[in-house]
């Protein structure tokens, strides 16, 4: 019986004190590990972790921000809306950098100037954070993302102790700027991303705001102080990445295949107004691909959490309506008398979108030119389309 107790005591001890935080020792080491781009879309802008290390404790975790479950109940229409939710996970750093070999790309770690006492109490940040009922949030591209997370925590830890220094940025930069230094121009992804996103980009972030990307916390992280002391005490890169030749087939690209079609409606418009006809299947498919189009810019500004998505004024040249019209004008016949007033107001918002591009107030993609320049011309063919059917 005594020797029951024993044991119920035992075990009662482990459960209270086996799994708690352990303490680190002077030997422990917190770093911040910076994952290079990739060519895949969400590989585009890099990663940032956590690192913590203690030989005496036999600890080498990584604290990742950027995990995700696909297996999430309606992940897509979750993600779709900015309502999925991201979390703190922790790994193995050998799990961690054997990813990230696999995919070649660069990782490198900063050492952070911490007392015993600081990397204690980050470590505790840390672990509070990864407990089941606070390891989720609901993730933002722009204000909440495993980049912003990192100076966030470290704020936290350290408080007024933590002071950063932004003199080494010699520009600063609108956020449609940052995104695009990490796209080429003539791309698909360039091209989606900025027609799903909005003029809420265009301002110019802050130099705390840079650090939405991984590399923007990389550079800022040796010009912070810690009680005036620097907070990265070394750096070193863990993996560096295999030079590849990477081949821009410029057979795939938007300008080529955008450009072919502004020339195809173009060629079609000529061939309608001599002949003195209309294409209607041709109106038909244009008109349902600019206004799905804009219906989903619509929706990804009104229908989602999604705060880069907002105030997207690229509505006002795919203009949503135009899905409807699409059916109206599949009919034989000469268009109704409205039309010709419809594709005025077209060009009106084709004008006010233009004037908005050139006073900043949106920065639209270069690769939307050809489309537009299309639908200028076939707008103005059915204005006239439409008044001649009149005449006669």
């Amino acid at each position: 019986m005594l020797f029951k107790k024993y044991i119920l005591s035992f075990f009662l001890t482990f459960s209270l004190f086996g799994f708690s935080q352990p303490t680190l020792s002077p030997k422990s080491k917190i770093s911040v590990l910076t994952v290079g781009t990739a060519d895949e879309l969400y590989a585009k802008f890099g990663h940032s972790a956590i690192r913590v290390q203690d030989p005496a404790l036999g600890i080498d975790d990584v604290y990742n921000y950027g995990h995700f479950d696909f297996n999430t109940p309606n992940f897509y229409t979750k993600f779709t809306r900015g309502k999925l939710l991201y979390s703190l996970a922790r790994e193995s750093f050998e799990g961690f950098i054997y990813g990230y070999q696999l995919e070649n790309r660069w990782v490198k770690e900063q050492d952070l100037q911490l007392t015993v006492q600081e990397r204690n109490d980050f470590l505790k940040f840390l672990e509070n954070n990864h407990l089941p009922e606070n390891r989720f949030y609901k993730y933002d591209f722009l204000f909440d993302n495993c980049s912003t997370r990192l100076p966030d925590a470290l704020q936290t830890v350290l408080g007024a102790k933590l002071s950063f220094d932004y003199t080494h940025l010699e520009n600063q930069f609108t956020f449609r700027e940052l995104i695009h230094q990490n796209l080429d121009v003539n791309s698909w992804s360039n091209f989606g991303i900025d027609l799903a996103l909005g003029s809420v980009i265009d301002r110019k972030a802050t130099p705390w705001e840079h650090q939405f990307l991984p590399i923007y916390v990389f550079k800022q992280l040796p010009h912070a102080t810690v009680d005036g002391k620097k907070l990265v005490s070394k750096e070193r890169t863990l993996l560096k990445e295999v030079p590849e030749e990477k081949n821009s087939n410029f057979l795939l690209s938007p300008l080529l295949w955008l450009s072919i079609l502004s020339i195809l409606v173009c060629l079609i418009t000529l061939k309608d107004y001599k002949a003195k006809k209309r294409s209607r299947y041709l109106d038909f498919i244009l008109f349902l691909t600019t206004g799905l189009a804009g219906l989903l810019i619509v929706f990804l500004w009104f229908g989602t959490d999604h705060q880069a998505t907002a105030k997207n004024f690229n509505f006002l040249w795919t203009f949503p309506i135009n899905s409807l019209i699409a059916f109206f004008l599949l009919k034989k016949g000469a268009p109704a008398k409205w039309i010709s007033s419809y594709m005025l107001l077209l060009l009106i918002c084709i004008g006010i979108a233009l004037i908005l591009w050139i006073l900043k107030v949106q920065i639209f993609s270069i690769l939307i030119l050809p489309i537009v320049f299309a639908l200028i011309v076939r707008y103005s063919f059915l204005i006239y389309y439409q008044r001649s059917a009149r005449v006669h």
